[in-house]
């Protein structure tokens, strides 16, 4: 039986997540497993008064999120960090390898437990098991997504569609799920596989476990076609199991993944290319992508990213082990080669040196890492980046508490990346605010963020972001691109959407959360439900 416990000051930390936002709530859970969700829900539904409303549900992992999806709005906190097991591993008639797990197994654990072919076992079939020898016998598997916080949750990464640098080649969560089961408000299960169940147009029937149909009408919108984690996934036909990817803990309690590895590629590499202007080094970009059809991520880093790492080298020794940056360097695009083969690996390197050349760049100004200590010592760069920035803010809110970080994570379609840079440039020079600027650039998705100096620029950078969001919309773009949207950006998603839009995702939900007890906060107004039964 699990407790639920009284949020006390022991619990404090589970009111807040990395977005460095904070909430309340009167009580918190630690659910072990799917039937230990359902009696932590059922709990809730008896303790309300005859009539009443149940008390809101936030479901967390390990608060890794950016949108504080995670950051309660009242009521109870069911944190899934100890529902942690892996349950079993399957492999298809193709070969490939589908490993069950429960929602708060840590991505870097999984990896770690890949790579040293150490997949906890306890409780396995014989099935699992002899799938696991196969599995160790053969060519290294991984799972590609690859968030910048390797700490997060799988489920967390589900429920926000999570993606990062490598989903250039691989795409985002989505595709690498192929099951979920999923624990409604109410309690009842809904079990859904890839390629079972799909929607007829905009209506989509699910059968509960309990044996009730639930017959659910889709939001008439059309997403963006660009890189996107902004609200429910809906089209035409879709599959079921898409419409919970994503969903930001508002539909329902993912209790349980099947996720699909994948084969490591025989050669990665990674190549660090350093620009002395921007315009060159999105001209790089866009010719390159469509030369490289092995790369596995295109990377960026403006001048004050590279910046705020030459300061950070020279004034701690935590970050000493960077590597000197030239002071005529501008910008980086890192690249990530992939290839069966040496041979295959070092055309395309020469293919992208050439390009490089092209573009205002030089050999000299390029970083090539073919071993796993020169992958390592990229990898800290790239990671410092983001680390750095954090400090930063810390530093500036012990003048003015007030302040954060504010970031973007919005994407738009190929043709639209020198005019979204643009953008960008010229809005944050005219409010003369601090910024930096990494991430994604493969896909179209930079992280600009707005640096703080005080609350004038805290208030000026939000206004900002708004008309971001209004621009990046023109041009059939996303405002949220793999961070979910949780409740820092729900009206990016109106302006996005539209009001008539977020009704209809919230007549959605409404549908299988009569209460609007999950996610309360997360991607629309708690006032948008009201009206439910």
């Amino acid at each position: 039986m699990v407790d639920i416990l009284p949020l006390s000051a022991e619990y404090e930390a589970y009111l807040r997540d990395e977005s460095r936002s904070s909430g309340t709530a009167d009580s918190i859970s630690f659910p072990r497993d799917e039937e230990e969700i359902r009696s932590v829900l059922q709990t809730l539904r008896t303790a309300a008064p005859r009539g009443g409303v149940p008390a809101p549900v936030t479901v967390q992992g390990a608060r890794t999120g950016l949108a504080a999806g995670a950051v309660p709005a009242g009521g109870h906190v069911m944190n899934l960090a100890r529902a942690n097991r892996y349950l079993g591993l399957r492999q298809d008639d193709a070969g490939a390898y589908y490993l069950r797990v429960q929602p708060g197994v840590i991505l870097s654990e999984l990896r770690r437990h890949l790579a040293n072919k150490t997949l906890p076992v306890d409780g396995w079939d014989a099935e699992s098991l002899a799938a696991l020898d196969k599995l160790y016998a053969g060519p290294e598997q991984f799972f590609p997504t690859d968030p910048t916080e390797a700490s997060a949750c799988l489920g967390g990464m589900a429920a926000c569609n999570a993606s990062g640098a490598r989903s250039y080649r691989y795409g985002p969560m989505r595709g690498h799920v192929s099951a979920l089961r999923v624990v409604l408000a109410d309690g009842d299960v809904i079990a859904v596989r890839r390629g079972e169940c799909r929607a007829e147009g905009r209506h989509l029937a699910l059968t509960t476990e309990s044996g009730r149909t639930l017959e659910l009408d889709l939001p008439t919108y059309t997403m963006p076609c660009t890189k996107n984690a902004s609200g429910y996934f809906i089209e035409d036909d879709m599959d079921a199991i898409d419409l919970f990817i994503g969903s930001d803990g508002t539909l329902g309690i993912i209790s349980e993944l099947e996720i699909i590895l994948t084969a490591v590629s025989a050669v990665a590499w990674g190549v660090s290319c350093f620009f002395a202007d921007e315009q060159d080094a999105l001209d790089f970009t866009v010719a390159a992508r469509p030369e490289l059809p092995r790369a596995a991520a295109f990377e960026y880093f403006d001048a004050k990213a590279l910046d705020i790492l030459r300061v950070q080298r020279k004034n701690s020794t935590a970050f000493a082990s960077l590597p000197e940056l030239d002071a005529a360097w501008a910008c980086c695009v890192y690249v990530e080669l992939e290839a069966d083969d040496e041979a295959t690996a070092l055309d395309d390197l020469a293919l992208l040196g050439k390009l490089l050349r092209g573009h205002g760049g030089s050999d000299r100004a390029t970083w090539v890492a073919r071993t796993d200590t020169d992958r390592e010592t990229q990898r800290f760069f790239r990671h410092a980046v983001p680390e750095s920035v954090n400090m930063l803010i810390d530093e500036r809110r012990k003048t003015d508490p007030a302040i954060t970080k504010l970031g973007s994570d919005m994407s738009v379609p190929n043709e639209r990346l020198h005019e979204v840079m643009d953008l960008y440039r010229t809005t944050l020079a005219e409010a003369g605010l601090d910024s930096a600027a990494w991430g994604h650039i493969g896909n179209n998705h930079l992280h600009v963020n707005v640096l703080p100096r005080n609350a004038q620029d805290y208030a000026a950078g939000k206004e900002l972001f708004v008309r971001w969001a209004r621009a990046v919309t023109d041009m059939g773009g996303a405002v949220s691109a793999e961070h979910g949207v949780g409740k820092l950006k729900r009206d990016f998603l109106t302006v996005m959407y539209g009001p008539e839009h977020i009704a209809q995702m919230a007549a959605l939900k409404l549908q299988l959360d009569p209460y609007c007890q999950l996610g309360r906060g997360n991607l629309f107004d708690p006032n948008v439900c009201e009206g439910g039964a």
